[in-house]
């Protein structure tokens, strides 16, 4: 379909094809003004002149494209959001605060906050058809929300990726007939490793003097476990801080450089060629899952484990550190804030039913952690048992359970390099779709700022190729011997549950208040037929910015300085580069306001009313004024107040 913009020398109707300079500015109800605020049509009063007919001008650059079909954008949203944090955090969290009590403030939280913002970005991505930066266009002032989000998903894309590399680099090392982590016999091994600890003998008050392989509990109580020491001592080979960066670990290097290259294949040819990628990527993890759980289940001392995970507390639900918990991971886990869902969404067809999606996604994430958690602690009840300890002390979150607590547990196993080459393939491609979903939602994004202007051929590709090259050429200082701390830096500040609660209350503030959430309802409702459930829109107004700013004032109010292993301390400057980190995405928002409120003429009052209207696109007049001919709109008499085009105050 051809997109089309009428022109003439004294009367035009412009379409916005994603430029905020080349736009058709509609107010409400009082006419229409160009993207730059100046009146269409001449003065009533200069007349004189006839009215031209202007001739139609085809685009000259291809429309935006759409899913195949609609399930390529289910799997998209499926591959992005359920990721390794669904896997490695949600489980540790649930076992942490109070078993099945958990689900309680989780899935409240996710009612009131998650889902709508959820549904927000994915619903603003499919009415704007645009990425994360110009679907801002619905309110031009607050467009520093998309570069926010832009910032936060760069860093995402840039940090995020290790943990790829890592599991790439234990997944080549699996195909072994011996784990490299299951012996002391390797170069990187201390003197003080043990293969085995013998804690259930030790722990036996009668024999704590005992030697076992010729030394006795209280050295064993010392040894340092082959998992560790492969983790710290090889694939880290980590310096003692921040400020000994030391040399590359090539081995890591190089896989690092190759999952960049699939991500980069996977990208490149954008929507049409990742809504295929991700049918294997998004489903085969639960393929895995459906295996390590079979296997898991059957293992001795899995049923404690279980019943560890979902054990109730319920003295658990006064605490406020559980409800702040269940927020955050909802956050997290929705990956919200990111542009990532809106530029996915924008590829929607216009009357696509995005709000069933939602509700379905939201579904499936949840769904996922909750059933990810069933296979983690019953292998973790089986490492527990064999080593006679507390399930509490191999009970880990984060990449210590994905590169310590599982390596470990499948060296206990039978046929140990299978189990370790599942688990480390499934790791691999629960994180792979997210990252090049959020390099997709980061490439559009940029993209969509000079849709026609700029074309070339081949312009995606490279968009793609540099920003994969600057990833990388980011990423090495996290292939040193300091990287550790890089990469916590990245992690703790840049994409941080203060960054992305600050961002979900402005998106929420934006539309609900600067745009107006009826307004925005009945857009919805032109879009798939039908109005939401009104909850929907009290959240977006009330409920969900206050759980946004509660949650965001009790990190800050318990902030606690970043440290490693709970033991090295981060120095001063290491932490001020994490603030700018932090500062760099949340300061867009005020900062762009305020710019524009400046460089904008007028009272203040004629700015905000101003840079507060939409600039609608192409599309809109297409499929919201079906039964307005768009021919007409240049037989208006010129330079008549009567005639000034209003084509929708709303979308109904």
């Amino acid at each position: 379909m051809e997109k089309i913009a009428l022109n003439s020398e004294d009367s035009s109707v412009n379409v916005n094809h994603g430029e905020e300079t080349k736009g058709l500015l509609i107010s409400n109800g009082n006419g229409h003004t160009s993207a730059n605020g100046a009146p269409v049509g001449g003065d009533a009063t200069g007349g004189g002149y006839a009215p031209v007919t202007p001739p139609l001008v085809r685009a000259s650059y291809p429309e935006r494209e759409t899913w195949t079909r609609q399930m390529d954008f289910i799997m998209s949203c499926v591959g992005f959001a359920v990721g390794l944090g669904n896997v490695w955090r949600f489980p540790y969290l649930c076992y942490k605060n109070g078993g099945g009590v958990f689900l309680i403030p989780y899935i409240i939280i996710g009612l009131l906050g998650g889902i709508p913002v959820f549904f927000l970005e994915i619903a603003l991505g499919q009415f704007m058809k645009a990425g994360g930066i110009n679907v801002w266009n619905i309110a031009p002032l607050f467009k520093g929300l998309g570069y926010s989000s832009m910032v936060i998903v760069f860093f995402c894309n840039t940090y995020y990726i290790m943990v790829l590399a890592w599991g790439f680099y234990y997944f080549i090392k699996s195909f072994s007939a011996t784990l490299p982590w299951a012996t002391c016999k390797n170069s990187w091994n201390s003197v003080d490793c043990i293969e085995f600890f013998r804690h259930d003998e030790c722990h036996n008050g009668t024999i704590g003097n005992a030697t076992f392989g010729n030394m006795t509990c209280e050295e064993l109580a010392n040894g340092r476990s082959p998992i560790i020491e492969f983790w710290e001592n090889n694939v880290l080979n980590i310096s003692e801080g921040l400020e000994y960066p030391g040399v590359m670990n090539w081995e890591v290097t190089l896989c690092l450089l190759a999952t960049w290259v699939i991500v980069y294949f996977c990208v490149w040819k954008g929507v049409k060629s990742t809504g295929k990628i991700v049918y294997f990527t998004a489903t085969f993890p639960y393929v895995v899952l459906i295996i390590l759980l079979i296997r898991g289940v059957t293992l001795p001392g899995a049923y404690e484990g279980i019943l560890y995970y979902l054990r109730p507390d319920w003295s658990k639900l006064t605490s406020a550190q559980v409800w702040i918990d269940a927020g955050t991971q909802i956050f997290f886990s929705y990956a919200i804030g990111l542009g990532a869902l809106t530029a996915l969404g924008s590829y929607n067809r216009f009357n696509n039913d995005c709000y069933k999606d939602a509700l379905l996604l939201a579904l499936i994430n949840s769904g996922t952690s909750f059933f990810a958690g069933f296979v983690v602690f019953s292998i973790l009840g089986f490492m527990a048992a064999e080593q006679g300890v507390h399930i509490s002390q191999v009970a880990e979150s984060g990449p210590g359970l994905a590169f310590i607590a599982y390596p470990k547990a499948v060296t206990l196993m039978p046929v140990s390099p299978l189990w370790a080459a599942l688990f480390f393939f499934m790791l691999l491609l629960l994180g792979l779709d997210s990252q090049f979903v959020g390099v997709e939602g980061f490439i559009t994004g940029i993209l969509d700022l000079y849709p026609g202007k700029y074309y070339q051929r081949y312009r995606r590709e490279i968009a793609v190729a540099i920003c994969c090259a600057l990833c990388f050429i980011i990423d090495l200082s996290m292939v040193t011997q300091g990287g550790m701390y890089v990469f916590q830096l990245f992690d703790y500040y840049s994409a941080s549950g203060m960054t992305l609660l600050w961002q979900a209350f402005w998106e929420c503030v934006v539309v609900a208040w600067v745009y107006g959430a009826d307004r925005f309802m009945d857009d919805i409702a032109r879009m798939i037929g039908y109005q939401p459930f009104p909850w929907i829109k009290w959240c977006w107004s009330v409920i969900t910015p206050l759980v946004c700013m509660g949650i965001f004032f009790f990190h800050l109010v318990n902030y606690k300085p970043l440290t490693y292993n709970k033991t090295y301390v981060y120095p001063w400057w290491g932490e001020a580069v994490g603030w700018v980190l932090a500062l760099s995405s949340m300061l867009c928002i005020p900062t762009t306001v305020v710019y524009k409120m400046f460089r904008a003429k007028g009272t203040f009052r004629e700015r905000w009313d101003h840079l507060s209207k939409p600039v609608w696109g192409g599309h809109h007049l297409e499929y919201m004024s079906e039964d307005t001919d768009i021919k007409n709109l240049a037989s208006l008499t010129p330079n008549s107040e009567d005639n000034k085009v209003k084509i929708f105050e709303s979308v109904i």
